[in-house]
């Protein structure tokens, strides 16, 4: 029999975190063959996937957004569900009705595209409040109430939401309770110039998509999720994001500070964005990459309205590293 001391552990751990972060570039790699220039954007998405969260992407119609959440499915080997919203979308639609059996002379309960493991609620901001406000006991608790009875959504359960800009046409606000359930807001942004042309002269990015495979088995996504929450933080990290906290909530500039909900939010997204880059503890570096995408959609400014990266940054410059 092998004695193990305690370096003997320190090893295999290390040895385990540099397979994950190997494994999680593999995905990073996948995707970004189909998503170009985008890989900050593609690790954010997969950090709220990681942390348990879901994520609003918000951007005018062709950059992507439809695609990526295509291709993360694939890679990831997920179950996979488009929701096209529009104006005359049920929620029926979205969690599934019970239809009358003549035969067993029973309801029998057709599930709706919610029960996927991933779900692509298209243009949600295309519906009404009411059609949009069906998600929120999904995307909070992972399951739906149907007709007085509780049913479980797959495991994992991951929302990826697109928006349009709130100027565009026939266009319906999120509500804050609503924003507030995602983890994260991103863009994508134009492609660069080399990055677009790459775009023009290579092949449809439908036919790439066909030929992907999954290089990631769903246990491990599991593992890798229990993983997440074990991730050390520090008391003088947990200090860091308090004060970030807590100046929100007193500063002039905002009309609103962070919830408790959004603190938490940021601590589960750092601790997944630690563990993609192969360590076991977070760093105040991981607070602040992470922070823009966790707080922007909740900050608002509280005389006029401000750019979002604008807001942030400002809190960002105000608060001292520790």
């Amino acid at each position: 029999m092998v004695n193990l001391d305690k370096d003997d552990f320190t090893v295999m751990e290390y040895l385990r975190m540099v397979a994950i972060k190997t494994l999680l570039d593999q995905v990073v790699e996948q995707i970004s063959q189909i998503i170009l220039g985008k890989e900050l954007s593609i690790r954010l998405v997969l950090t709220c996937l990681l942390a348990r969260g879901q994520v609003l992407i918000e951007d005018v119609p062709g950059v992507g957004k439809t695609t990526l959440a295509q291709v993360l499915a694939t890679v990831l080997g997920l179950s996979f569900q488009r929701i096209q919203f529009t104006s005359d979308l049920l929620p029926a639609d979205i969690i599934g009705v019970s239809i009358y059996d003549k035969e067993t002379k029973q309801f029998k309960f057709h599930a709706g595209p919610i029960f996927a493991q991933m779900v692509l609620t298209d243009e949600i901001n295309r519906a009404t409040p009411k059609t949009q406000s069906a998600l929120l006991e999904a995307m909070e608790e992972h399951q739906v109430t149907v007709e007085g009875e509780t049913r479980p959504l797959p495991t994992p359960f991951f929302v990826l939401a697109t928006q349009n800009p709130l100027h565009q046409i026939g266009t319906f606000p999120l509500p804050e309770s609503q924003l507030d359930r995602f983890m994260m807001r991103l863009e994508l942004g134009y492609p660069n110039h080399e990055t677009e042309r790459l775009l023009l002269k290579g092949r449809d990015r439908r036919e790439l998509i066909k030929e992907l495979s999954p290089i990631i088995s769903l246990s491990e996504i599991l593992k890798i999720q229990e993983m997440v929450p074990q991730i050390r933080v520090t008391e003088a990290l947990l200090d860091y994001l308090q004060t970030i906290l807590e100046h929100s909530r007193h500063s002039p500039r905002y009309r609103v500070g962070l919830s408790p909900r959004a603190g938490l939010a940021v601590l589960h997204s750092a601790q997944a964005w630690a563990l993609m880059h192969g360590r076991d503890y977070v760093v105040p570096e991981d607070v602040q990459t992470v922070l823009p995408g966790v707080i922007g959609h909740r900050l608002v400014a509280l005389v006029e309205p401000q750019n979002s990266k604008m807001l942030v940054n400002q809190l960002l410059e105000e608060v001292a590293i520790p």
